[in-house]
């Protein structure tokens, strides 16, 4: 029933597998309960103080493949509300997108506090990754495409979406 299959889904239960180890692999991780995955997550993140487990990192893949059941399973809203709030007590992201973005977001933060502007490009290869952030949120939000709650937080620090316009403007200011 579709009951059974939300259970089973909740419990991170894979329905096909590609070849024999990973079946394998994945059998071993299907017997490990809910509270075993939960408690080696919670050593996880004591160890690396966070719940962002790759399933391509080679040591934590079965935790990783977890992890992201556990996204599908809240997506689906097949997860239970005890589970989610046992999750969201440890810190548990559930849009790892989210994470990235708000992780480059601080990065700003911290770049427009030590430098007073949010122009990383004029500093070298220092801040190129910070620079590609930046420059790919002005492109989103030219095509109407970046997230209204992103482009909240980005204005809240003064963030100029056209330096070119800025700049030109500035010329033209007397005195």
């Amino acid at each position: 029933s579709s009951n059974h299959i939300k259970q089973l889904d909740s419990l991170g239960f894979i329905w096909n597998f590609s070849d024999k180890s990973k079946a394998k692999e994945n059998y071993r991780a299907e017997i490990m309960s809910w509270e075993q995955r939960f408690d080696e997550l919670c050593a996880f993140k004591a160890q690396k103080r966070h719940c962002h487990v790759s399933q391509s990192d080679a040591g934590n893949k079965s935790l990783g493949h977890w992890v992201s059941q556990q996204r599908v399973s809240y997506t689906r809203n097949t997860l239970n509300s005890d589970r989610i709030q046992r999750l969201n007590s440890i810190g548990f992201a559930w849009d790892p997108r989210e994470v990235s973005w708000n992780g480059s977001f601080y990065q700003l933060c911290a770049f427009k506090t030590q430098h007073g502007h949010c122009n990383a490009s004029q500093h070298g290869p220092r801040y190129k990754s910070l620079s590609r952030w930046v420059s790919r949120q002005r492109m989103l939000y030219k095509r109407n495409a970046l997230n209204s709650n992103y482009i909240q937080k980005i204005n809240s620090i003064g963030f100029v979406w056209d330096p070119c316009k800025n700049v030109s403007r500035a010329k033209h200011i007397p005195g």
